[in-house]
């Protein structure tokens, strides 16, 4: 058995400092040499490798000198254990094993002479024994079960103060790479500043992936690391350090760590996978979505797909999600490389991993066969991969209800397994799949509610309440007000939304029952308003306030808290950075608001830091400015410095970005030559065409309206281009009107004299869609139309066949006007109180008038205000805006 060390820390000898000893202890005769047990000092000294005046960080230890005093016995006994490995038989031996058996018999056959090196050797050679098998064939369990590991395993541990620190960790690492168990007493022994940086990093990752990313020596590692990093210069080594020391760095230390990576990228002629998706790793530990690394690794990964495997392939599909990145090139080839080794796929582990990654992307067929596969093999699936499988449906849109079953019944066996947090995402997938298990719901809400009352974790308790929102026929219960009551002051906005959501989703289906029950809950709201802006009262770092604020979405946001959000970023507006517009211009986007404070402080900081924003993200800037059509005081500066920087970069962006580029620098007046001529080209139409089919639906909706409203812009405002109108097909749809605009249509058959006298619905060239159109001379008495017979449906709402052409269309009389009327909602203004007209309504008006209309808009807050309170009201307005009468 290993003695224990003394308690006692003696003096160094020689006077000076003190140093950390192992005191007097026998130290143990190598089996089977002719020496004796010696005395062993404090620390050892020598050649390469030895310990003197080395820091042992894992003891915290102080440094310490033992010069001359080094025993004669003990340097014989250190150079007899440093015999080089050819002379030594034994070790000669397991390292020419081509087997693990063999590895075990020779150990079994000689425990009494295994030395440190013997042992550490044979882990190692163990381990590369598994590494040479495809991942599917090799024997983990095999070998760690095996009782001659179990003796080598207590051999590392007893003999780890007589190894080399190098050897420790080749040891640790061989150990850790067979998924034994934690070995932390091997650790004990290392001199973690005297380790190489290959061993240094070998060591960082055992105790990350031992869980120990947030011990003391992480923290040293961490520190020898950044007194080191200028001397790093192999990417392999850095990309392990950076995910190991990941969780006790600053802010500081992490972007050095990020400019280092990119060098190093740059630098190297060949980076293998694994250096490129460790850096990804990196950057999600961090929570950090920077782009330039990202993209940097994105073409690694594409230069080397063909080493690609099913767990490669999940893992970078994981980290991207979670990161917000997308990459339709990836996308295409992933989708190639699963669709060709489809059959490969049988065991739960892999088919699973194949399920989440090829089924979104992949065509109807192929989702029909994945998920009738996922049924055959529910009863095999474990209670994480069923939790990937439902997700992945999620994704899908999957409305067959065959495999829902099969999945749901098997669920029942592993309710108990799932954490928290996992079982509110299980229940929200299962629906928003409509799953029909009412027995399955019933036990989810018994585990949710029995979680609710003993959570503690804010976050925990607002996931749970927004949760038992979702599940059917829900009745409220007065511990739920009390609890969330009793977290309100802790939580962030996020999780004071959710809790707002569902206490508004009870209050509106009558699903508070109790006594006072909607007293409770109406003071709850108050409450938690109260919370909300105290929060924002509070916050005083605008890079913090938007972590929180661009995941707030819903009516709670939008009604209680968004004006004095805006508020408070203006207040935080010296804080704006280049860094931090991003975030902000989403919450902008999303608040709906035109605030020209902020916006020209963005404008002007877009501008000095332009070459700093990555490409990808100067689209979101620009859909700011474009969509709430604003122009900032340096507007011609702002777009003219975004352009070059685009176009300077366009072969860095994917081919579906330049389409929602292109469209959105067209909507604000822009059509960079370089940007039109590059999408209105053959070959990238196709590649477009490829990458649309394997992008999410709601991506691809948005492209295909993109690339047809780009189209149509650059037809009626350049046609210098000579790009033909080729969106018809995707034009034929059918659209439907209100009531609304059914009344005000009535009003202007009323006032032009019949309803031969104005059309509803109107198709114009390039397939606009304009409400009312009517013609008046040059009197202006309206021109007659061929009668119209458009019948009304059911729910008095009338269809149009959007592929009827425009029969009315034909030359005017001289001096004759053609007139659309547009009744605009609230969508086509922001939502601040100057009812700023947005851009797109904007540039429908630019285009009709480019088509020969005289455009005439009719704003809702007008329309339905208390001065038009009366039909007689009504029909004057109307008059007067469509004789233009002032």
């Amino acid at each position: 058995a290993r003695r224990e060390r003394p308690s006692a820390v003696p003096a160094a000898p020689g006077g000076g400092s003190r140093a950390w000893q192992r005191g007097s202890r026998p130290f143990p005769a190598l089996c089977g040499s002719a020496f004796p047990a010696v005395t062993e000092p404090a620390a050892r000294s020598g050649s390469a490798g030895t310990r003197g005046q080395r820091c042992c960080v894992a003891r915290g230890c102080a440094r310490g000198n033992w010069g001359d005093s080094v025993p004669l016995c003990l340097l014989t006994l250190r150079r007899y254990q440093a015999r080089t490995l050819c002379s030594d038989l034994l070790l000669s031996q397991i390292n020419g094993c081509t087997h693990e058996d063999e590895v075990f018999s020779l150990v079994g056959r000689n425990k009494a002479r295994l030395s440190e090196k013997h042992v550490g050797i044979a882990l190692n050679m163990l381990w590369q024994l598994q590494k040479k098998k495809p991942f599917l064939l090799r024997t983990s369990d095999y070998v760690r079960n095996h009782s001659q590991f179990l003796t080598l395993c207590i051999l590392a541990e007893n003999k780890a103060e007589h190894m080399e620190d190098e050897v420790i960790v080749d040891t640790l690492y061989s150990i850790l790479r067979l998924n034994v168990e934690d070995h932390a007493s091997l650790a004990k022994v290392l001199v973690t500043e005297a380790l190489s940086l290959p061993a240094l990093s070998k060591f960082a990752l055992c105790l990350y992936k031992q869980h120990r990313r947030f011990s003391p020596i992480i923290g040293q590692v961490a520190h020898i690391v950044d007194m080191k990093l200028d001397s790093i210069q192999d990417i392999r080594i850095l990309s392990v350090l950076m995910i190991s020391i990941s969780e006790v760095i600053t802010e500081s230390f992490r972007d050095r760590l990020l400019h280092k990576a990119e060098q190093l990228l740059e630098e190297t002629d060949e980076v293998h996978l694994n250096h490129a998706r460790r850096v990804v790793q990196f950057l999600q530990n961090v929570k950090l979505r920077y782009h330039p690394l990202l993209e940097k690794c994105n073409r690694i990964f594409l230069e080397n797909a063909s080493h690609l495997d099913i767990h490669g392939i999940s893992h970078i599909f994981g980290l991207y999600e979670q990161l917000g990145f997308d990459s339709a090139e990836f996308r295409l080839i992933a989708k190639q490389l699963l669709s060709e080794t489809i059959d490969d796929y049988y065991d739960p582990e892999t088919f699973a991993k194949l399920f989440s990654s090829l089924g979104p992307m992949a065509g109807s067929k192929v989702r029909e066969r994945l998920l009738v596969t996922a049924g055959h093999m529910a009863e095999e699936f474990s209670s994480h991969q069923v939790l990937m499988i439902l997700k992945t449906m999620q994704k899908m849109k999957c409305r067959s209800s065959h495999p829902l079953k099969k999945i749901a019944s098997v669920l029942h066996k592993h309710l108990e397994s799932y954490r928290v947090l996992q079982l509110v995402k299980l229940t929200q997938y299962l629906v928003v799949l409509h799953c029909q298990d009412l027995e399955l719901f019933a036990k989810l809400k018994m585990l949710l509610l029995g979680y609710l009352k003993s959570s503690v974790i804010p976050a925990d308790t607002a996931a749970i309440i927004r949760v038992l929102a979702m599940l059917p026929s829900f009745q409220m219960e007065e511990m739920i007000i009390n609890k969330a009551a009793a977290v309100l002051p802790q939580c962030r906005l996020h999780h004071l939304n959710c809790i707002a959501t569902a206490l508004v989703k009870w209050n509106h289906h009558g699903q508070l029952h109790w006594q006072n029950s909607s007293e409770l809950c109406a003071k709850l709201l108050q409450k938690l308003n109260d919370c909300g802006f105290q929060r924002l009262q509070k916050a005083n770092n605008l890079n913090l306030l938007l972590e929180e604020l661009p995941y707030v979405s819903g009516e709670w946001l939008e009604e209680v808290l968004n004006e004095e959000s805006l508020a408070m970023c203006q207040h935080l507006i010296d804080q704006i950075t280049w860094a931090n517009i991003l975030p902000l211009s989403f919450f902008l986007i999303k608040s709906d608001h035109r605030c020209p404070a902020l916006f020209d402080r963005i404008s002007s900081v877009t501008v000095e830091n332009i070459d700093k924003i990555p490409p990808s993200e100067i689209y979101f800037i620009l859909f700011l400015f474009s969509t709430l059509n604003y122009d900032p005081p340096d507007n011609e500066e702002f777009f003219k410095n975004c352009i070059q920087h685009l176009t300077s970069n366009l072969s860095h962006l994917e081919a579906y970005h330049l389409v929602l580029l292109g469209h959105v620098l067209a909507v604000a007046g822009y059509f960079p030559p370089a940007l039109i001529t590059t999408i209105f080209n053959v070959s990238f139409l196709s590649k477009l065409d490829a990458q649309l089919k394997v992008l999410p639906d709601m991506v691809k909706h948005r492209v295909h309206s993109s690339l047809m409203k780009l189209n149509r812009a650059v037809c009626l405002e350049c046609p210098e281009f000579h790009i033909p109108w080729f969106h018809e097909p995707y034009c034929q749809r059918t659209s439907q009107i209100n009531p609304e605009r059914q009344h005000i249509h009535r009003m202007l058959t009323e006032i032009l004299g019949g309803r031969h006298y104005s059309r509803i619905s109107v198709l114009t060239p390039y397939y606009y869609e304009i409400d009312f159109e009517c013609v008046l001379d040059v009197n202006k008495r309206p021109l007659a139309y061929m009668a119209q017979n458009i019948p009304l449906d059911g729910g008095g709402g009338i269809h149009f066949r959007r592929d009827i052409k425009d029969e009315g269309r034909k030359a005017l009389p001289p001096g004759a006007q053609r007139i659309a009327l547009e009744f605009l909602d609230s969508k086509a203004f922001s939502k601040d109180y100057s009812h700023h007209l947005k851009g797109e309504p904007a540039v429908k008006k630019r285009h009709l008038e480019m088509l020969g209309y005289r455009v005439v808009q009719i704003p809702h807050f007008e329309w339905n205000s208390m001065v038009l309170s009366t039909k007689g009201e009504q029909l004057e307005y109307l008059r007067q805006q469509l004789y233009g009468i002032q």
